[in-house]
């Protein structure tokens, strides 16, 4: 047993944290919509998800360094580290708008902030002294927007912790100002060169992979930061002057990631229809259900932040999408476990008899 728990750890997929951030997502989702027993079933089902994930990232670190040097030094998969910082706040954001727990979550943030600063540079530092460097088509993917998610979720976990907050709260809004404007700029040099693949590489249906789901995923908790950040506008004056700059670029990114929705849908239907590529349980799969998820829930705030009332129809059809999806990635989740499982097990017993 011990052996197998090992071999998991050592083949962890970097990008994992993001069950986290699909369950944290859909969870708030649920509590603004008013399913306040899902989402707080989410809250601990996610609660031990993450314990599990940061347990096994922290031994991967301590058993096997020169693997996780090796992932994060990977173009194609060294942008999921950045999971774990999105899912670290995710959690925090949970915490306080679900059970309204304010204490344990500003530990999150901290170390979340911690997180991003590492990962952060050490990925882009590695990548762009490789001296073997991919052509674009085969080094950028969905998931280096991943970033931009996770400095977008540092915004927000510190921009709700404001209202617990005595002294020093304008310290803490314009932090997270300064990282949802970031947020904004990394998302927009990253979707440039995504769009530029998409539109002038030829892309093959096996390379359309769901962390492309991220291009709407990312905007969409941009816009989730935006409308945070009016809303809690009263809290500095400084907020309160930019606050319609703030809703008209808030807005735009929010127009941008309802534009991205019909084509990822099309591109699916592209993907596993037409060109009939078969549909299977991968890790990745969770940077699908996220951005269904966080696009419901910063829908709902986005109405509210412009009292734009009308708007909240759009979550609530969105919700019982992202649920469904949910689901059935969970059930491709479990099964891969049963099967990786007995498959090992298998394994083990026909090396005892040989």
């Amino acid at each position: 047993m011990l052996k197998f728990f090992l071999k998991l750890v050592e083949t962890l997929f970097p990008g994992y944290f993001a069950l986290v951030m699909a369950t944290g997502a859909l969870s708030i989702s649920s509590f603004f919509l008013g399913f306040e027993m899902l989402a707080e079933m989410l809250l601990y089902f996610n609660i031990a998800a993450y314990t599990v994930l940061l347990t096994m990232t922290i031994l991967r670190v301590v058993l096997y360094p020169k693997r996780i040097i090796k992932d994060l030094s990977s173009h194609a998969i060294g942008s999921g580290f950045f999971t774990a910082v999105a899912a670290t706040c995710v959690l925090g954001s949970q915490l306080i708008l679900v059970a309204d727990s304010y204490a344990f979550a500003f530990y999150l943030w901290g170390f979340a902030l911690f997180l991003w600063f590492l990962i952060m540079y050490s990925f882009f530092t590695l990548v762009i002294v490789q001296r073997d460097t991919p052509t674009l088509s085969e080094g950028i993917n969905g998931a280096w927007l991943i970033a931009a998610v996770a400095t977008q979720a540092v915004s927000i976990l510190g921009t709700l912790l404001v209202p617990a907050v005595g002294s020093g709260h304008e310290i803490i809004l314009f932090t997270t100002v300064c990282f949802y404007f970031l947020g904004c700029m990394l998302y927009l040099n990253i979707i440039t060169l995504i769009f530029y693949r998409f539109t002038f590489l030829k892309l093959e249906s096996s390379a359309f992979t769901p962390p492309y789901w991220i291009n709407m995923g990312a905007v969409a908790i941009t816009s989730l930061a935006g409308a945070t950040l009016i809303q809690h506008a009263e809290s500095w004056s400084f907020l309160t002057e930019i606050t319609p700059f703030l809703k008209g670029f808030t807005l735009f990114f929010w127009a941008a990631g309802t534009w991205w929705i019909p084509l990822l849908f099309i591109l699916a239907f592209w993907r596993h229809i037409i060109r009939r590529h078969p549909v299977t349980y991968e890790p990745a799969l969770w940077a699908m259900v996220f951005p269904l998820a966080m696009y419901t829930a910063s829908t709902w705030e986005l109405a509210i932040a412009l009292e734009t009332p009308f708007l909240q129809a759009i979550p609530r059809m969105m919700f019982y999408i992202a649920s469904i999806a949910w689901c059935f990635v969970f059930i491709g989740f479990v099964h891969h476990l049963y099967i990786r499982t007995a498959a090992y097990y298998r394994a083990a017993r026909m090396q005892k008899r040989v």
